[in-house]
């Protein structure tokens, strides 16, 4: 009975840490910045290293509604942006790298965004058609769990 009662109290911590080892949107971005949409207006461009070693599909909190995919993120996002003046504008978010990498996104509302391919040439592009304001994380990872340079650019267009 006594090594039952342990390896339950083993699997238990075992499950709380993968959770832990998840993209959090609890955390602030590794880089943080304020935006607005007619800042975005022009193109802005952010250097990252692409990857991370949390396997999206065991991440039971991500669920993205948009595309699902395989991807490895990090748990802190690699940026949190505070938007504001976003009525009027598309946000387009894409990442050119050196890889096949993934992105990541979770919005003020708490929903999710994911995409492998969109911007051609193994990168991804998400499109936020209304963005709100408030704050929004992304993670640059990589599909296969390499990692190597990428650039983060956010720009805004009139709707």
């Amino acid at each position: 009975m006594r090594a039952f009662v342990f390896l339950v109290a083993a699997l238990v911590t075992l499950g709380s840490n993968r959770a832990e080892a998840c993209p959090n949107y609890n955390m602030i971005g590794v880089e943080s910045y304020q935006a607005s949409g007619s800042q975005l207006y022009s193109r802005r461009d952010f250097s990252v290293v692409a990857g991370g070693s949390n396997y999206i599909f065991n991440c039971r909190n991500v669920r993205p509604g948009t595309d699902t995919g395989a991807g490895y993120f990090t748990t802190q996002p690699d940026f949190s942006f505070v938007l504001s003046g976003m009525g009027g504008y598309r946000l387009d978010i894409s990442v050119v790298s050196q890889c096949d990498s993934a992105l990541l996104i979770n919005t003020g509302n708490v929903n999710w965004f994911y995409d492998d391919d969109d911007n051609g040439n193994l990168d991804p592009r998400i499109v936020l058609t209304r963005p709100s304001n408030g704050r929004i994380d992304i993670w640059v990872g990589t599909y296969d769990g390499a990692y190597c340079d990428a650039v983060l650019s956010l720009e805004t267009f009139l709707r």
